[in-house]
């Protein structure tokens, strides 16, 4: 009897009874209506899935898969770490932690992106830039939300930086500037950027339909020049010494992404192309996802200040799509008829790629049937990754 009273006292069953066991049922439950989001909704399920099924696993009392006191202070306690207590969660999470799983994900990224949407139509850059506004608009607010006067709601420099960067729209983006500059809020801002990255379908139409007239919907693009080979190989190389030369501390994301479009682009390198592509990229989305998941503990999570966060986060990324759309309505104004911009486009500008490409799409055909705007998109999309690195760069450059 005796054995079977401590089996069942050392249940995670019971536990849920003691102190406060009542927040990890919270978050198991938002995590289970994560999944619904995932499986049932489709909602970006590569990254919303994993996301998910760490945030239940690191909330299951008694399972010790991941331990918030080892990454204390925003640094790894190495003793702690190797002194035999690590769960699996905990030793996946030093690619979150060391910055590495984000400079492996722009490896895939950029071997999975075409560029010639952009070089084709350079104006794309400018919506890419535009909708870098949320970033800068939500640094402000968080730099300065202590005026309110809320106990223990303030920010610093470069935590407010490190929020900001969430309205990129880019995950792997927010995680190495996070990494650089506010470790001890890596968790929630991680699960922030990488929800609202799933949640693109549902945040940005209305923020389309609210700022576009049916007519502005309506606008029909022409077809985009075909763009050489040649281009296509020096774009990359290009990119890189320019943005590596103006802002040396987005060299390492910029770098990696670019490498990975001249694994793409070269012709010379397919297996390294597909590699980094499909299984590269998959066992890392895999890792980053889950570990991400892993760090919305109850006790980091149900917090004023994580709260705040998660709500500054939203606000961030619906100031870089309306950014984006604003821009090309004011580009608008000065192109004659026959060369106007659907602004549908420019809510692209955010670096969600491709899923921010794919809504312009399904707005454009929502108003006109006939109208295919993908490749247009793809334009301010591929932007907007390269802006939000630069972005990232700029920031932990001046904060760092």
């Amino acid at each position: 009897m005796d054995a079977f009273f401590k089996f069942f006292t050392d249940s995670g069953f019971v536990r849920f009874f003691e102190g406060d066991g009542w927040k990890q049922l919270v978050m198991i439950a938002i995590a289970c209506v994560l999944l619904y989001l995932a499986i049932g909704k489709k909602f970006e399920p590569l990254l919303l899935l994993p996301i998910a099924f760490g945030m239940l696993l690191t909330n299951l009392p008694g399972a010790n898969m991941f331990h918030e006191e080892m990454f204390a202070g925003g640094h790894v306690h190495w003793d702690m770490l190797t002194g035999g207590s690590a769960g699996l969660l905990d030793w996946l999470y030093l690619g979150v932690k060391l910055g590495i799983y984000p400079c492996l994900i722009f490896f895939g990224v950029g071997a999975m992106t075409d560029f010639a949407p952009l070089i084709a139509n350079p104006k794309s850059m400018l919506m890419g830039a535009a909708a870098q506004l949320g970033i800068f608009l939500t640094f402000l607010a968080a730099s300065n939300i202590g005026a309110l006067g809320i106990e223990g709601l303030s920010f610093t420099a470069q935590e407010a930086a490190s929020i900001g960067i969430i309205g990129g729209a880019d995950g792997p983006t927010a995680i190495f500037v996070t990494t650089k500059l506010a470790p001890q809020l890596l968790g929630p801002i991680a699960v922030a950027a990488y929800s609202y990255m799933a949640l693109v379908p549902v945040i940005q139409p209305p923020i389309m339909r609210l700022l576009t007239t049916e007519k502005e919907r309506k606008i029909v693009m022409k077809p985009l020049r075909t763009v050489s080979k040649r281009e296509q190989i020096l774009f990359p190389i290009v990119v890189t010494v320019f943005v590596a030369l103006l802002v040396p501390d987005a060299a390492s994301l910029v770098g990696s992404l670019m490498l990975g479009n001249l694994f793409r682009e070269s012709g010379v390198t397919e297996r390294l192309s597909k590699t980094v592509q499909n299984e590269l990229c998959n066992i890392v989305t895999i890792f980053l996802g889950v570990t991400v998941g892993a760090t919305a503990t109850a006790a980091t999570f149900l917090d004023l200040r994580t709260i705040a966060i998660i709500v500054m986060g939203v606000i961030a990324f619906g100031m870089g799509t309306a950014g984006g759309l604003l821009l090309a309505k004011l580009m608008n104004v000065f192109l004659p008829e026959g060369k106007k911009i659907n602004p549908l486009i420019g809510s692209a500008g955010v670096s969600a790629v491709p899923m921010a490409a794919r809504v312009s799409q399904v707005e454009g055909q929502k108003a006109n049937p006939s109208n295919f705007l993908l490749m247009h998109a793809m334009g301010p999309n591929v932007a907007g990754v390269i802006g939000s690195a630069i972005a990232a760069g700029a920031l932990i450059n001046m904060f760092g």
